[in-house]
């Protein structure tokens, strides 16, 4: 660990004021965290992991804008690394306090944090015997004991109840149908006589969501934190299933292997249901479909959990079924199966963690099938900028991974139809579910294009207060 990173001497004065510092997720679309400060409390909504460029890496490493201890909860919008993945190394620096979040965030950060330390040591571990890394030697951000012991703080509240946090500060949580336990956080702060609501979206479900039903609508809020993954964007649904379906059959017509990365906790889920469908119906030949990803796994049991149970998050027309099951899927457990998936002589769909090809077990597939002609890769949600996804639809021809540059020629498929972030279209009809205007839409959680043209649709079409906030810039709330 970065020592700098650790300096007990730096604090920071509560404010007589309540403000917020976007302290991540401004000017980009990972590291969400939020940190909201009174002159009684300090809280976390969200603490998200930096993805993407090396740049924005390297933020993991530096010094939290207030000491960890000094802060007195965390609020998780749900389990995706971008929202949780930090949360390790709070709870390292010194953060002792509670951490809020619904029940299957609870359950799903409990597989998402350990894995992503036992991947973080993997890889440090993996570049050190290679010798292609600048560091000598190479180190973890963490590792799966510091998340282990993370989870430790985990609480989980229910949907729909007021949760004090601190002094003067309350939560309540309502589905957000991103992920499952996604949650919508409406943060009450009552201060010198005063009270005031601001709703952090988190990232927003799709109203068609496969599994999931819509977002809970937006309500009463003074101030309203929104993100804008896709705000310049609307999705092309009605040609997505084609879409995927002509790329399986042309790449099994010629005898190839279609790879799908995707991210472990829903997206898989997403895929697997739509892949069940297709070949039901017909639309895409019976070949095996791999998924090789043991956190994969282990969320698709949470999923088939909750559908089982009837959970209220989950759409009803699901009951008393199992969208995941099918006679070919295969799961991959052991290290020994996925070396074996890079051996295949027959046509197969091999979907793979991370779903921007930043890391995992995905890696080997694409090392090995990218130079192959006969095969395809689809790429199947957001991709940030400067990851191996990004260059991959940008149509790079050569992509590094392993130490080495593997030629591009597989075929290569964008959809991010299948992404599980409302377009701008559904942002913008989700804030006009507020009961009054907001004072003040502040856009983050995209990169600056998006943002931007949120804000301009926000302004123009709602005629709001709409502001794209600067990285660690403080704002107040009163």
């Amino acid at each position: 660990m970065d020592t700098q990173r650790r300096d007990p001497s730096h604090r920071h004065a509560r404010p007589t004021a309540p403000t917020i510092t976007f302290a991540g997720a401004a000017g980009t679309v990972t590291g969400s965290k939020y940190l909201i400060e009174t002159d009684a409390a300090t809280v976390l909504v969200d603490a998200g992991l930096y993805q993407g460029t090396k740049k924005l890496r390297l933020r993991n490493w530096e010094r939290f804008p207030v000491e960890p201890a000094t802060i007195d909860a965390v609020v998780l919008t749900h389990a995706h690394l971008d929202h949780c993945g930090y949360l390790p190394l709070l709870v390292a620096d010194g953060f002792t306090g509670p951490v809020f979040c619904s029940a299957h965030t609870a359950a799903l950060a409990g597989i998402v944090l350990p894995d992503s330390g036992h991947l973080q040591e993997e890889e440090a571990d993996y570049a050190n015997r290679k010798g292609f890394s600048k560091h000598h030697p190479a180190m973890p951000l963490y590792t799966e004991k510091d998340a282990r012991a993370a989870m430790q703080s985990l609480q989980a509240i229910d949907f729909g109840r007021p949760t004090p946090l601190a002094d003067g500060l309350t939560i309540t949580l309502e589905p957000a149908g991103h992920i499952l336990g996604s949650a919508i956080v409406h943060l009450d702060i009552a201060t010198r006589g005063e009270h005031r609501r601001v709703t952090f979206s988190g990232d927003l479900g799709r109203p068609n969501h496969p599994l999931l039903r819509p977002p809970s609508p937006l309500g009463r809020a003074d101030i309203v934190v929104i993100e804008s993954t896709y705000g310049d964007r609307v999705h092309d649904d009605s040609a997505a299933l084609d879409l995927l379906a002509m790329a399986i059959q042309k790449t099994v017509k010629r005898g190839g292997v279609v790879v799908i990365p995707a991210f472990a906790v829903d997206r898989t889920e997403v895929i697997l249901a739509h892949l069940r469908t297709l070949r039901a119906s017909g639309a895409i030949p019976r070949v095996p479909i791999y998924v090789d990803s043991p956190m994969a796994l282990r969320a698709l049991d949470v999923y088939r959990a909750a559908i089982a149970s009837d959970d209220p998050e989950v759409r009803p027309e699901l009951q008393g079924t199992d969208p995941f099951d099918d006679d070919l899927l295969e799961a991959t457990h052991t290290v020994d199966e996925s070396i074996e998936l890079d051996q295949l002589r027959f046509s197969a769909i091999i979907v793979s963690a991370s779903g921007m090809a930043t890391g995992g077990r995905v890696l080997h597939h694409l090392k090995r099938y990218l130079p192959d002609h006969r095969a395809t890769v689809i790429l199947v949600g957001f991709q940030a900028q400067q990851t191996r996804g990004r260059d991959l639809i940008e149509g790079a021809r050569q992509i590094k991974m392993l130490g080495h540059y593997i030629p591009v020629h597989a075929d290569i498929v964008d959809l991010p139809a299948f992404s599980v972030h409302a377009d701008r279209n559904e942002l913008v009809a989700w804030l006009a579910t507020a009961d009054t205007p907001p004072e003040t839409v502040f856009i983050t959680h995209g990169e600056p294009a998006a943002s931007e043209s949120l804000q301009a649709i926000v302004s123009e079409q709602l005629g709001w207060n709409a502001v794209v906030p600067r990285y660690l810039e403080r704002v107040r709330l009163d």
